[in-house]
């Protein structure tokens, strides 16, 4: 009788062993840099700094087709991103936002192609940043999309050869009576040639209300890569509130490892009277796990602030290691 436990129990063992390799998977993968970024007009001291950023990622198939993906990120040490995918079997995939993430149009705020970085967003610094020189403007970036955290993101099936649609939804919350929907679309039916429109809004009412969109085109011939990208954001009854931001980008792949890059940008401000106007020569280079990129800026009126403090030019140099 004992005999007969003891291989009932191995069988029960050996099952749900079994099941479980069946069920999913667990993954980590991690990045680590090393950064050195320098500016005029500053007084931010040191401008070394360093990142590193462990992804967990599990992933299971259900009996019924559905793959269900959970991610966290640990970034510097403290939990950041995290979200739960669930591909549907050919119904598209459905992300739920716990932290992070974005919605449909602010993850195609700015999408021009660019060997390191975006012009507006390598240096300078924006309100939140520590780093900010006392009495000097901070800057602006792309005009974006409102996402929260709890949000949800869909990437819908293709329905059209080359046909992108994404939509994504923010919920309600203190600062935002109202949900908000967003969508963007890309079409790549034609070789080389990628055309998107994004639109979103702030889920508020009245005055404080402010939609905005987005439309670019990114062509790819040969070792190039060229695009133009217009945004607005318009706000209702203030127009005084109506920016309107552009940009420009191309990339020559000069070998499998090696891309140079020029990527440029504007926001104009409805309330203020200059424009922020951005420039970035780009310059990355990959070797296995490691990359390096290098970036020459120059960014005038920063913030739309007329002051000539606010007029920087700086580098940025990262040296970048995945595993």
């Amino acid at each position: 009788m004992n005999n007969l436990k003891k291989v009932g129990l191995t069988a029960l063992a050996t099952s749900l062993i079994t099941t479980s390799a069946f069920a999913g998977a667990v993954s980590v993968t991690g990045s680590a840099s090393i950064n050195l970024a320098n500016q005029s007009n500053s007084t931010q001291g040191n401008g070394f700094s360093s990142g590193d950023s462990l992804n967990f990622s599990g992933s299971g198939e259900l009996d019924n087709g559905m793959t269900v993906t959970m991610k966290q990120e640990i970034d510097g040490g403290v939990m950041d991103d995290r979200s739960i995918a669930i591909s549907m079997d050919g119904m598209g995939t459905l992300t739920i936002n716990n932290h992070g993430g974005s919605s449909a149009m602010s993850a195609v705020d700015d999408v021009m192609p660019t060997a390191y970085g975006e012009s507006w967003d390598v240096i300078g610094h924006t309100t939140a940043s520590a780093s900010l020189t006392p009495g000097m403007a901070a800057k602006e970036g792309a005009i974006g999309g409102y996402a929260t955290d709890n949000s949800f993101f869909y990437d819908a099936p293709e329905m059209v050869e080359g046909l992108d649609v994404n939509v994504s939804y923010s919920p309600s919350n203190t600062a935002r009576p109202d949900g908000s929907v967003s969508w963007a679309l890309a079409y790549t039916g034609v070789e080389g040639l990628t055309v998107g429109y994004g639109k979103d809004d702030n889920g508020l009412a009245g005055t404080s209300s402010i939609e905005t969109e987005t439309m670019y085109a990114k062509y790819a011939f040969g070792s190039f890569t060229v695009g133009v990208q217009e945004s607005e954001a318009e706000n209702d009854g203030a127009t005084a509130g109506d920016d309107e931001f552009s940009a420009m980008g191309i990339t020559y792949q000069v070998s499998d490892d090696l891309t140079i890059g020029y990527h440029a940008s504007e926001r104009q401000f409805g309330d203020k009277s200059e424009d922020q106007e951005s420039a970035n020569l780009s310059v990355s280079y990959t070797s296995g796990g490691m990359t390096i990129s290098a970036a020459m800026v120059s960014m005038d009126n920063v913030g739309g602030s007329s002051n000539a403090q606010d007029d920087i030019d700086g580098y940025a140099i990262d040296i970048g290691f995945a595993f």
